[in-house]
Parts: structure tokens; C-alpha cells; sequence
């Protein structure tokens, strides 16, 4: 996806252009991410006030998609370090995410195994395979370096090689 740079006059059709294109995908990623439909719901609403916000400073040096995930990463951790949010029971089943799932119960497994995964393997597994980031976009969004990107996504297949183990996974 090439970069758009967003004229001055029209700032609110580019948001409802980037909404259209990027709400589904966001919610989604928001959903593993907090494992909470109404708070994912909130923080890409969120996500998408502040991009409102800081879109006459956008220059264009990512792309859209890129810039939205970055900005939907860090509100949900945002929404982790609150208080109230570290003693409510989060655990979810593939069953409730916001877009439907294979009903194959492999799928649903394989789901449930990534969203087990710690923090920093599940946020380059759900960028990489989920979302179907480069990994030159997820060392943008994540401000690592591109060995970092393949170390973690190395270990989070061993991981969940590991989990499904005799479930029939391949590579």
C-alpha cells in the first residue's frame, strides 16, 4: 500500500476513508491484543480519534495501515496499565472473536494457542500472520530490528509447535 499524504481541506474524508479500509482489521487485532470485545471496540475507537487528531502531522513516511496498528498498539497497552483492567478475568474463546472463525475445531485451537502466547511473540504472530505485515512494517511498528522480528516469530512457532503438539501441525 503506497503512502497518502492528507490534504488540509479534508481531513475528515480521509478518516472515514481510513475507518472503511482499516476497522475490521484493527478491531480484530484490538480483540487478541485486550481479549475484550467492548474494550477493543473502545480502543480503536480510540485509535482512530487519535489518528483524527495527529493527521495534518502525518507526512507519510508509513504507510496507513502501519501508522494505525502503531497507534492501536499503543493504546491497548495503555488499557492494560490501567488499574481496574489487571484484576478482570480476560480469557476468551476463538468462539467470541469479532469476526468469524473457522469452525474447523484445529482453527479454533491453533486461536486459542496464540492468544496464550506472551506478549511480545503474540503481537509479531498476530502482525506477520494475522494482519499479513512485512517484516520490515512490523520493525516499524514495533521499533525493533528485523532479527529481533524473526527471533520472536521463530520462538512463537516453537511455542506453539510445542502447544499443538499432536495436533497435526506442520511448519
Amino acid at each position: 500500500m503506497e503512502a497518502v499524504k492528507v490534504p488540509d481541506s479534508y481531513p475528515e474524508e480521509m478518516l472515514e476513508w481510513l475507518i472503511r479500509e482499516n476497522e475490521v482489521s484493527l478491531k480484530r487485532f484490538c480483540y487478541f491484543y485486550l481479549h475484550d470485545r467492548t474494550l477493543a471496540e473502545d480502543a480503536v475507537q480510540e485509535t482512530f480519534l487519535k489518528a483524527y487528531r495527529s493527521l495534518k502531522n502525518f507526512r507519510g513516511e508509513a504507510n496507513e495501515r502501519t501508522y494505525l496498528t502503531r497507534i492501536a498498539i499503543n493504546t491497548c497497552k495503555d488499557m492494560l496499565r490501567t488499574g481496574w483492567f489487571r484484576h478482570m478475568d480476560r480469557r476468551i474463546t476463538p468462539e467470541e472473536l469479532p469476526v468469524r472463525q473457522e469452525t474447523d475445531p484445529f482453527h479454533r485451537e491453533v486461536t486459542a494457542a496464540v492468544m496464550n502466547l506472551p506478549r511480545k511473540l503474540r503481537e509479531v504472530t498476530l502482525l506477520y500472520y494475522y494482519q499479513g505485515m512485512t517484516m520490515p512494517e512490523i520493525t516499524d511498528i514495533l521499533h525493533i530490528s528485523q532479527p529481533a522480528v524473526t527471533g520472536r516469530l521463530k520462538r512463537a512457532r516453537e511455542q506453539l509447535k510445542k502447544e499443538l503438539k499432536g495436533e497435526g501441525i506442520d511448519e
